[in-house]
């Protein structure tokens, strides 16, 4: 049985010092309220600028060596090679090194401003998975490709591209984001079952790539887009949909542990 999952996309919103305070104000809630909340049964990931991964992480580790740490630390992105010539890319070997269990890639942002392609997004994830570091692939369609009536298409290639080539082995694990652009920063999220109708899609092309013992129990397909916690169990209670990426929401600590308890 996959575990649920949520997590945090800071993006870059916070300071160094604010990302520290954010990270140590979010475990101290979650602490307070462990005795009543299972935090164990789902995951949750928060994915602070790059120049305070290495004190979110710390801040992470503090707790018990015998006991795991309630939250894991992710990263933003890195780049395909594990070292060399690239000015100013962050090596996939470095995230690792500073304890990121997790990278987001193909952000509809990065996408937009950086000019990443399909083929960018490919190199980043076959690099990440072979380093044991899960990919969180980030797809969804345009609100002109959504207009024209290709969002499947959109989502469907996004998806096959990244994936492509990929042969998932039984301790390797990824995340797949649905996160519709035209909605990402709007503050209003589409209809639950418009999401799970993507997430099918999305699963049905896992399914085309993947045996299926790989599929249920190394994919987890989430959905993101201005979700809070007023919204969170509608999208939640969907038969595919395994987890939430959030932006602004989890910015606020109060909201975000919020949305931590309404996960289980």
């Amino acid at each position: 049985m996959k575990k649920p999952i949520i997590i945090a996309n800071w993006k870059m919103q916070l300071s160094f010092k604010e990302a520290k305070f954010l990270a140590k104000e979010i475990l101290s809630r979650i602490k307070k309220k462990q005795k009543e909340r299972r935090f164990k049964d789902f995951d949750i990931v928060l994915c602070p600028p790059f120049m305070s991964i290495a004190e979110v992480a710390k801040i992470f580790a503090k707790k018990e060596k015998s006991k795991e740490s309630v939250l894991s630390c992710g990263a933003q992105d890195c780049f395909w090679e594990e070292k060399g010539g690239f000015t100013g890319e962050i090596s996939p070997l470095v995230i690792k090194e500073l304890g990121c269990r997790y990278v987001i890639l193909g952000h509809s942002e990065r996408r937009q401003f950086l000019g990443e392609t399909d083929e960018m997004v490919h190199k980043k994830v076959k690099t990440a998975v072979s380093l044991g570091i899960i990919p969180v692939i980030c797809v969804g369609e345009t609100r002109e490709e959504r207009d024209k009536g290709l969002k499947e298409h959109a989502v469907f290639t996004q998806v096959s591209r990244a994936l492509e080539g990929i042969n998932l082995r039984a301790n390797q694990k990824i995340v797949i984001a649905y996160e519709p652009v035209w909605v990402i920063g709007t503050g209003q999220a589409i209809d639950p079952q418009e999401a799970e109708y993507m997430a099918k899609v999305i699963l049905q092309r896992a399914i085309d790539t993947y045996p299926l013992p790989i599929v249920h129990n190394n994919i987890r397909i989430i959905y993101g887009g201005s979700v809070d916690s007023a919204s969170i169990r509608s999208f939640l209670n969907q038969e595919t949909i395994n987890g939430i990426l959030v932006g602004s929401a989890s910015l606020r600590a109060e909201e975000f542990v919020k949305m931590c308890e309404l996960m289980s």
